[in-house]
């Protein structure tokens, strides 16, 4: 079956090569007869598939054209130093007493001109062993095929191991980043020393984020790897917070006339991104870097392959270019090679000659210049500064891997001896090279490490190389920076933006390429609808929250897309853009208000203590002694320390006051209150005491007047203790009530302990209120009742109105409105009971008497 599929392949390969009488149907290269292969025999052989020259279309660049070539396109033999480090590569490993010493490399080279038709001829070839190519049919005159090594574009790479599927020759690539053949189910005899292109999107979205550029387009050409990549690149932009602008796509086709390129070129040139990705393979970089669209000026290029060409056009001063290539090696012996080795050897033709004659320049560097004659010399120097390309050092690679694995092969075996009675281990040597290839780990001429991961992709990364066309003509081509996936984690990407060298056109640097500008601090970002999330106006921040530069993406400075609070403890300034400590607000002795409410507090305590001395100093008289003295002095201690307990309220907030402040006050209230209401009861039972016959004489004593007062502050005490033990009152920075400020406050624990104390001052308010209002009008003198009714209904009227003036405020005012109801309510009871006594005593001293108090 798959002789027949060879079979059928290759007739009808050269029915279409007669057919078209030299018109080549399935590729994009002008009709050339390929060369005959380089061929050297060994006692074991690799094939190789090397493409030397890349064809450009008439009107390019003005080269000398072979004959053979002329009206077709212009060949661009830059890649023959690959074809010179695989030949170098054989001969040190064949010199070479430790790498297959009793062993000789052989190799059959094609040249498949990146023609797809061309490279099915060329593998039937190696594999057959003969230039006619008859497949499934081996006519070698050395030894077995080991693998072929082959520097294919990713497409034709793909088609190609379907073939070395077949007969089982591992495939080794050294330009291929295919994506796909990183699946080694599909792909099970593929190896690579470049790494695989899922890496290079990610070093491409690397690059993007440390620059900050979230708006790009990509160019790619229409092939399914390229297509692939471009979606891959597009998730891992819109991961990070980028946007694309556009995606176009280019077709392969082998003339200028045949691309529609004015479409991309207007595209790229009306486009606001300065940013492009063009994601394409070498031969159609060079090629669009000599299109229109090379000349839609002031963009970034990022190209996915190593840009040889260095002729420039009349605009690549205005462009700046980043393109990450395989990592560059200076090989010393390779260069040695290169400046000894007697061309004649090679397979030639007029224009490699002149490449040879290239390197007798003075101009080009001395590690590869050759010592000609003058006839010898040509001008021919666009070759001589990519001898380090990544290409060769990868070549280099792919042929020592290859020799390492065969050494490893050959000496694990039992049986080392070649040919003869050994023949049947011959029949299994491809399918034994496997496992040496899959485990292979060396270190090169270079001392570096080399091993293959577990896709059969080489364990290396990529350089970045800026490439910008100064002023004076001249070009500045320098490395800043790597990426390399398999370093340790946070030394992967790494640019020298030192040596990085901008464009004269931007007026920024590094240049920003965003759909929109960055908000300023304090705004925000509101996507516009129907467009990217990276196009979006700015808003300023709401009441309560900032932005600033910690928001940061792409490594760039990069606004916040949304605001953020700060801390608890903290508040947006005015600008919105920092978090500055809140101010802590609480009711102070050095406020007007504070000292107002301090001031009204010192004033009534010093009128209560004058009272208290004016009763002490006329104790004997009759006014002082009616309704019993005793209650007096006790009503206005209590009077005196609910006037200091106001002073607990101001000031900052601590454990012991938040405690005192309640308790203190809820206490001291109740005895003044039961004082009250012992009062009251004292004028009812004074005025039944006095019929003929009345049991109330022996409850007008002292001690039953001053048990009621304890028992009834008793309960109020036993409220504060339950209240104290179980949730007591704490100090609390509350920060929500009011914007931008801490209310240093007490929070009173239990609200239900809290509302218990009130009602139960309310509940002997009430009470006293009632009797006294029902002993009003009592026949005596000097009926205390009347002024103890008004008395309570001012406390009753100070208390009502507080809880709702209370409730509404927040912070010191609230302070403020208990403080003022403390003394409001105090000074009632003190005025509306003791103020008429003490002008009876000081302005009405005939009425302070006992005839005058029973008139």
């Amino acid at each position: 079956m798959e002789a027949h599929l060879l079979l059928t392949l290759s007739m009808l390969c050269d029915i279409l090569w007669h057919m078209a009488e030299g018109q080549c149907l399935l590729g994009d290269t002008p009709p050339v007869q390929p060369l005959p292969g380089y061929h050297r025999d060994g006692d074991i052989m690799i094939g190789g598939l090397v493409t030397v020259t890349n064809f450009y279309p008439d009107g390019g660049p003005s080269f000398t054209t072979p004959p053979s070539l002329e009206g077709h396109g212009v060949p661009i033999s830059l890649h023959y130093y690959n074809f010179l480090a695989f030949v170098s590569a054989v001969e040190e490993i064949n010199n070479s007493s430790e790498l297959l010493p009793n062993l000789t490399l052989g190799f059959h080279i094609y040249e498949p001109y990146n023609n797809l038709f061309l490279m099915y001829r060329a593998v039937i070839n190696i594999f057959s062993g003969m230039e006619s190519g008859i497949p499934n049919y081996s006519c070698k005159t050395s030894g077995p095929l080991a693998a072929v090594i082959e520097g294919l574009p990713a497409e034709q790479s793909s088609e190609f191991s379907s073939l070395s599927w077949i007969y089982r020759n591992p495939q080794i690539s050294y330009t291929s980043g295919n994506i796909a053949m990183s699946d080694t189910v599909k792909f099970p005899y593929f190896y690579r020393t470049v790494p695989s292109e899922l890496f290079l999107c990610d070093g491409i979205v690397k690059l993007l984020k440390y620059f900050g550029w979230t708006w790009v387009g990509i160019i790619a050409c229409n092939d399914e790897n390229s297509l692939r990549a471009v979606q891959i690149l597009r998730e891992g932009i819109e991961q990070n917070g980028g946007c694309i602008e556009f995606i176009e796509t280019i077709k392969h086709s082998g003339s200028l006339e045949h691309q529609n390129l004015y479409k991309t070129y207007h595209t790229v040139h009306t486009s606001s991104t300065e940013v492009i990705i063009l994601y394409c393979n070498r031969h159609y970089t060079e090629f669009i870097k000599q299109s229109i669209i090379w000349e839609a000026s002031g963009k970034i290029w990022i190209f996915t392959a190593e840009s040889f060409f260095t002729i420039p056009s009349h605009h690549t001063d205005k462009q700046n270019t980043f393109a990450f290539s395989m990592i560059k090696k200076n090989i010393p012996s390779f260069h040695k090679f290169v400046r000894e080795v007697n061309p004649v050897v090679f397979p030639n033709d007029s224009f490699l000659e002149m490449w040879w004659k290239g390197l007798c320049n003075d101009r080009c560097p001395e590690s590869i210049q050759r010592s000609c004659s003058n006839d010898e010399t040509s001008d021919y120097l666009i070759h001589c500064d990519v001898i380090n390309s990544g290409d060769s050092y990868n070549v280099y690679n792919a042929v020592y891997a290859l020799a390492h694995a065969l050494h490893n092969m050959v000496t694990s075996s039992e049986n080392t001896k070649w040919g003869g009675e050994n023949e049947r281990f011959l029949d299994f040597f491809p399918w034994k090279l496997h496992f040496y290839l899959k485990n292979l780990h060396f270190k090169n001429v270079l001392d570096e490490e080399i091993f293959w991961d577990e896709n059969g992709d080489l364990a290396i990364g990529y350089d970045i190389t800026n490439t910008i066309y100064l002023t004076d003509g001249t070009r500045s081509n320098k490395i800043v920076g790597s990426y390399n996936p398999y370093a340790p984690p946070g030394q992967e990407f790494t640019v020298y933006k030192e040596v990085i060298m901008w464009a004269s056109t931007f007026t920024e640097i590094p240049p920003k390429s965003r759909c929109s500008p960055s908000c300023r601090p304090g705004f925000r970002k509101l996507t516009m609808k129907g467009m990217p999330v990276c196009c979006y106006d700015c808003i300023p921040c709401p009441e309560g929250e900032l932005s600033n530069h910690t928001g940061k993406r792409f490594h760039a400075i990069m606004y916040m897309d949304t605001c953020t609070k700060c801390p608890e403890d903290q508040w947006p300034n005015q600008k919105r853009d920092a978090c500055i400590l809140k101010m802590i607000s609480f009711l102070t002795f050095k406020e007007p208000l504070g000292l107002t409410l301090t001031f009204i507090c010192l004033f009534l305590f010093l009128i209560n203590v004058v009272i208290l001395g004016l009763f002490i100093h006329y104790k004997d008289t009759p006014i002082v002694k009616a309704n019993n003295q005793a209650l007096s002095y006790i009503l206005l201690i209590s009077l005196m320390l609910c006037f200091l307990c106001s002073l607990v309220f101001i000031g900052h907030p601590d454990k012991l006051t938040c405690i005192l402040r309640q308790t203190a006050f809820g206490i001291m209230f109740s005895i003044a209150l039961s004082s009250i209401l012992t009062k009251t009861i004292t004028v009812i039972m004074a005025f039944h005491a006095t019929k003929p016959g009345s049991k109330l004489r022996k409850w007008m004593g002292t001690r039953v007047s001053v048990s009621i007062v304890l028992s009834c502050s008793l309960i109020q005490t036993a409220v504060c203790l339950v209240w104290l033990s179980t949730a007591p009152p704490f100090p609390y920075p509350n920060m929500k009530s009011e914007i931008g400020t801490i209310l240093s406050e007490c929070n009173e624990g239990s609200i239900v302990a809290f509302y218990c104390v009130l009602g139960y001052l309310g509940f002997l308010a009430g009470i006293s209120f009632i009797v006294a209002f029902l002993a009003r009008n009592l026949p005596d003198r000097f009926n205390e009742a009347k002024y103890i009714t008004f008395s309570m209904l001012v406390f009753c009227n100070v208390w009502i109105s507080f809880i709702p003036t209370y409730l509404s405020t927040k912070g010191k005012y609230m302070v403020a409105v208990e403080v003022f109801a403390i003394l409001a309510s105090t000074a009632g009871l003190l005025g509306c009971i003791f103020f008429p006594k003490c002008y009876v005593i000081l302005l009405r001293p005939e009425r302070n008497s006992r005839k005058a108090l029973i008139l």
